[in-house]
């Protein structure tokens, strides 16, 4: 990158993935080939992996309870906790609703540590869910038995059964498209978009250039550079950045979670 300051390699966190960026994908060969042939580093090229994300779109009221028996010393953690959606962008959110003393206080960071966890991998696909809030309201606890990791693993169990009863689903992310192209290959350009699950947004004109503004899933996209070449003879050049999140439709859960299989 202090050669080439057009170069970005970043660590993708969700995906663990080492992302290189360019000026396109023939920028990016020419900087595979060059890592191989000055520093006979070999690089692997695959597509991005897209980083889904889970959420729930209802509300649950669960129970999670773990009681294990053993020669010695038990264990035992039993936790009752509500989920609910939270609007977009909100990621989490813990509410302790405890009273009375139902729950010892010194076990609720174990109950909040114990959801945390669990909710780095969500019941559908295994993606992280975001988005929700619990509310930690009853439970009930043993003298002896009760530990941090009883109450951690009874936390992750209500997590689960409470996902499952909210109304779980998938999101992926949306990208803001623009997309610069002389006027003659606008036409086809929408129509390919629009074959990408892309809604365009507006259009602008600089010059002899038309700018074509539109959101699309990340997913749609990731071959999309050598179409806009092939369709416009190389005249044709789109810049692309993350928007938001959105729901993934119904009928295309399967594809994800066999997707996520396979990773």
């Amino acid at each position: 990158t202090e050669e080439d300051p057009t170069v970005r390699i970043e660590r993708e966190p969700q995906t663990n993935e080492l992302i290189i960026s360019g000026n396109g994908q023939l920028h990016v060969e020419i900087i595979i080939n060059r890592l191989k042939k000055r520093y006979n580093v070999d690089v692997e090229l695959k597509p991005p992996k897209i980083p889904y994300k889970e959420t729930i779109k209802g509300k649950s009221d669960v129970q999670g309870k773990y009681k294990k028996q053993t020669g010695g010393r038990g264990q035992y953690g039993d936790v009752r906790i509500k989920m609910e959606p939270l609007p977009k962008g909100k990621d989490f959110e813990f509410v302790d609703k405890i009273f009375g003393g139902s729950i010892p206080k010194n076990y609720i960071p174990s109950i909040e540590k114990g959801i945390q966890e669990a909710r780095k991998k969500g019941v559908i696909a295994g993606y992280p869910v975001i988005d929700f809030k619990v509310i930690l309201y009853d439970g009930t606890y043993h003298d002896v038995d009760s530990s941090d990791i009883a109450f951690k693993v009874a936390a992750s169990m209500a997590f689960k059964k409470g996902m499952k009863e909210a109304k779980s689903t998938l999101l992926e992310p949306l990208m803001n498209i623009e997309v610069y192209t002389p006027e003659a290959y606008m036409g086809d350009i929408m129509g390919n978009l629009n074959g990408r699950r892309g809604k365009v947004q507006g259009m602008e004109q600089r010059g002899n250039l038309r700018i074509i503004k539109a959101q699309a899933p990340m997913a749609e996209m990731l071959d999309f550079e050598p179409t806009l070449t092939s369709i416009t003879g190389g005249r044709g050049s789109f810049i692309m950045e993350f928007s938001h999140y959105e729901e993934v439709p119904i009928h295309l859960h399967q594809k994800v979670i066999k997707e996520a299989i396979k990773e």
